[in-house]
């Protein structure tokens, strides 16, 4: 019978790993650094054909550090520089260049590096032969590529002290620092790997720090995932099904037991030097680096992820630094996340998990996406999943089921007006509760999956921030805002934040947890709800009851939940990752309606989490205040945000409130905040009476365009019933891939 997703797993088709015998020598036997690596990597033939290849700019320590990763090695070293080019030149590098000019000797470097062969060596390349595409093609195809990643203030600073001004690329009018932004296009071109190396690191650590990097490119074995209900004694005894990857839990979404995919060995952590080494890089250039440790090269390799990370932030969003972060009053701080196509931070996902999606997916089946929005998530992915190729919109369809009568006008506007032929949204006559944990019985009904497999080779996927790869881009943006702080001189790195987030399904609230387990100093973190508050009672008491709770509509719909999916993620962690328990305390909220944490957890959850939730009354009230004192208009959740936080900081640290949405979504209730009598019942003409204001920011240029394009209408609704979800879908696919 067919179960969602059951194969076996992507990368292990294409990849060699350690064998688990080695594997246990190398982490249990008390064997010096040197011997470890000498073992392992003759075991596995690196030594015998494989070169670790350096590469960087000039001053970034290729040479230094080549030396001594050989040494640990015992191989050859050979840089490039003083032992190829010098030798066949007769001349030194410095002395080529003056005579023959810069492209001229790009092309004669080239030519040397064709010449060039080795294998089982360390190769320190020099800091232009990146540039050349033919000579890097040549060389990359026997060795492992490691870029030495070093700010480019530090390199700067290097090369002065050693009095270097002659450089391929430096002339009058163009100065070292344009020399070396340029040149960086070239390196992340051709990098396998990436070692972040501060300006105070030793040559010794940075070594080290290239051989764990070449170590996990080998042995993708470690970053696999387990479900938040695999028991302990199934993973240690092997009795779970097969080891998922990456690939794997993207295309799957949910676990087959009805958890979430979380890292089996958590998250990776940066050192205080590599965090700070990215204060002056851009938000892309944080995403990658991020990202490139979360996501192993055999699933994606880096390259690749470097495309769909600028394809995703790049020209969709209207401001430049992508997640600004803005200061609003006193302590207080917002991170805009509403600049992307769809003005919601739902669009920092949903931008990058399509093209991510659609590259991990077998090219020999048809995938349908299944998402419950509770307003923003469904114009956000029917956006993200409208711009993948063609080729891929093909084989990959897309339903997104909302609360018909739970979504504001305009939200439901942008749904309509995102659909396509191979995208539809449904609205359904019922509350968000209902779309998500109907979606999550669609995907555990091996029935009707097996039948959508068998009959028209069609299977099933989560777009919702039940899948991991909704959750691991807002890692970024929470890590940017403190890196951003800190480039403002607000605060120094190491100093601590609180955070305060306007909280439905917990996704937002556990990335922010993440970023801390990586490495950031997230303080004390403020969970805001509106009058649908059950998260708050469950922060203060430890009792998640849903029992008599009815679902109240609100002013700020994207949080008008009573079952927080994410939560389970969060439970998983704090309770040391006992599956047992995260099963037995989600089966009996699913049974009973509710459940109780034990008082250990409840004192380990209270350490990290303090809630508060706000009124409608209080939430426009705190609008207006907002924009009658600053010019500043807050959207409806930042609001319920910037209440809670009013109550519960306690104003010894920056805050950071996340501002989750643009308020020209949510007209009606932002025109009654700011009190304007008649308000006419016109998404279109509400915006431009919001225009008339002139306020911070402006309306949002996105939101006006889909407007433009698109009325009320032309959209399927059905009733709160399985069966009738279940046959929209048959249908959609019937249309699509038939």
């Amino acid at each position: 019978m067919f179960h969602i997703f059951q194969y076996q797993p992507l990368r292990l088709l294409t990849q060699n790993n350690l064998s688990g015998m080695c594997l246990k020598l190398i982490l249990s036997r008390p064997v010096a650094f040197a011997q470890i690596w000498k073992s392992w990597f003759s075991s596995h033939s690196l030594l015998g054909k494989k070169n670790i290849i350096l590469m960087g700019p000039p001053g970034a320590g290729k040479t230094t550090t080549g030396r001594i990763v050989g040494q640990k090695l015992d191989c050859p070293v050979i840089d490039i520089d003083d032992d190829v080019l010098e030798t066949t030149w007769n001349m030194s590098v410095s002395e080529k260049l003056r005579d023959v000019g810069c492209e001229e000797f790009l092309e004669e470097e080239g030519k040397a590096l064709l010449k060039f062969s080795a294998s089982g060596s360390v190769i320190s390349l020099s800091g232009s032969n990146p540039m050349h595409a033919a000579g890097m093609q040549h060389i990359k195809k026997n060795g492992i590529v490691v870029y030495l990643d070093v700010p480019t203030a530090v390199i700067t600073s290097r090369l002065k002290a050693k009095g270097t001004d002659r450089i391929v690329g430096l002339s009058p009018g163009i100065s070292l620092k344009d020399v070396l932004q340029f040149r960086k296009q070239f390196y992340k071109r051709w990098f396998d790997i990436r070692v972040l190396c501060g300006g105070d690191v030793a040559a010794e650590v940075v070594a080290e720090k290239v051989l764990d990097a070449v170590k996990r490119y080998q042995d993708s074995e470690l970053e696999s995932f387990i479900s938040t209900r695999s028991s302990r004694s199934g993973r240690s005894t092997g009795e779970d099904s097969q080891k998922l990857y990456f690939s794997d839990v993207v295309i799957q979404g949910l676990a087959l037991d009805g958890g979430l995919f979380v890292p089996e060995r958590g998250l990776p952590k940066f050192t205080a030097e590599e965090w700070q080494g990215l204060i002056e890089a851009t938000y892309v250039e944080r995403a990658q680096v991020i990202l490139e440790r979360c996501i192993h090269p055999a699933d994606i390799p880096a390259s690749k992820l470097a495309e769909i990370i600028e394809s995703a932030y790049g020209e969709n969003f209207s401001c430049s630094k992508v997640a600004p972060v803005r200061h609003l009053a006193g302590n207080q701080f917002l991170l805009e996340l509403f600049h992307g196509p769809t003005a919601s931070f739902k669009d920092f996902a949903l931008q990058l998990m399509p093209h991510l999606f659609a590259y991990c997916i077998p090219r020999s089946c048809n995938y349908l996406i299944l998402v419950a929005t509770s307003g923003d998530t469904g114009s956000a992915v029917l956006d993200g999943f409208n711009r993948l190729h063609d080729t891929d919109k093909q084989r990959i369809a897309l339903m997104n089921f909302f609360p018909e009568d739970g979504v504001s006008p305009i939200q439901k506007s942008q749904m309509i007006g995102c659909q396509k032929e191979n995208a539809w949204s449904v609205g359904v006559k019922s509350d968000f509760d209902f779309c998500q944990t109907a979606i999550k019985q669609i995907f555990t009904n091996s029935d009707f999956t097996g039948f959508l497999t068998v009959e028209y080779g069609t299977a099933l996927a989560a777009a919702n921030s039940i899948n991991w790869a909704r959750l691991l881009p807002q890692i970024v943006y929470h890590a940017s805002a403190y890196l951003d702080l800190v480039h403002q001189g607000i605060i120094s790195f190491g100093s601590p934040v609180d955070i305060c987030i306007p909280t439905g399904n917990f996704g937002n609230m556990l990335a922010a947890f993440y970023a801390k387990m990586m490495g950031i100093p997230i303080r004390k973190y403020i969970c805001a709800s509106n009058e649908n508050n059950v998260l708050t009672e469950f922060i203060r008491t430890g009792v998640y009851d849903l029992r008599g709770r009815r679902l109240i509509s609100s002013f700020s719909p994207a949080v008008d939940i009573l079952k927080s999916s994410n939560l389970e993620r969060y439970l998983h962690l704090i309770a040391n990752e006992d599956g047992q328990l995260v099963t037995q305390l989600f089966n009996q909220l699913e049974n009973q309606g509710h459940f109780q944490l034990q008082k250990d957890l409840l004192g380990k959850l209270q350490q990290d989490l303090v809630a508060g939730w706000c009124s409608d009354e209080d939430c426009l009230a705190a609008i207006h205040s907002v924009y009658s004192t600053t010019g500043y208009i807050l959207d409806t959740h930042t609001a319920v945000a910037k209440v809670v936080a009013d109550r519960l900081q306690d104003r010894t640290c920056p805050i950071i409130i996340s501002s989750t949405a643009h308020y020209s979504k949510f007209a009606p209730a932002i025109l009654r905040a700011l009190r304007i009598a008649e308000i006419n019942q016109n998404p279109l003409s509400q915006l431009h009476l919001l225009s008339s204001y002139s306020a911070l920011p402006p309306i949002h240029w996105g939101l006006l365009e889909t407007l433009k394009k698109t009325g009320n209408g032309g959209h399927h609704v059905c009733a709160a019933d399985m069966s009738v979800l279940m046959s929209h879908i048959e249908t959609l696919i019937q249309n699509h891939f038939m």
